[in-house]
């Protein structure tokens, strides 16, 4: 469960066969440079390279669960089973990382973080708080309910890399 699979091999099985309401139009690099300026942060490079391949949806059943050290969704791992993509400008409250202000406001998130992940009461999130607006952030999962926070891995490319089915996990 804890083995490491490449960033490649993982991208390019990365997405569910199907499109769902996630899916945002193919991004383009206006849409990139519009979505970072409003989250006023860069997004990793592995980030926009998994999102050139499909703009947001359902992650494939391999993977689709980071290990995690306990936490409030498993003992274990926590859940990744789709990954927001960047919505072109003008479209508010699409299901995208753009959305992720808004978020954090009604969910009292902490800040600067961009939503990768989530259902309202837990989140996956790239973590800015301490790298700034231009480096390179830690993935953490967020709690919104309990105020947990947990980090995951130590960037983007590292948290792809732990990837794995959450079949793998025992039920707890």
């Amino acid at each position: 469960m804890t083995a490491v699979t490449s960033f490649e091999t993982v991208a390019a099985a990365f997405w569910d066969s199907g499109e769902t309401e996630l899916t945002q139009p193919p991004l383009t690099a206006a849409m990139v440079t519009a979505a970072e300026a409003g989250l006023g942060v860069r997004l990793p490079a592995g980030l926009i390279q998994l999102l050139r391949l499909r703009n947001g949806g359902i992650v494939a059943d391999a993977w689709d669960a980071c290990p995690a050290a306990p936490n409030s969704w498993a003992a274990d791992h926590v859940p990744f089973d789709h990954l927001h993509g960047i919505a072109p400008p003008g479209r508010e409250l699409s299901m995208a990382l753009q959305d992720t202000g808004y978020l954090v406001r009604e969910w009292g998130l902490p800040s600067p973080v961009v939503l990768l992940s989530g259902d309202g009461h837990t989140w996956v999130a790239l973590d800015y708080r301490d790298c700034g607006p231009d480096g390179d952030p830690p993935v953490v999962y967020l709690d919104a309910d309990l105020g947990q926070e947990l980090r995951v891995a130590h960037d983007f490319r590292t948290f792809v890399e732990s990837l794995t089915p959450s079949a793998d996990f025992p039920d707890d």
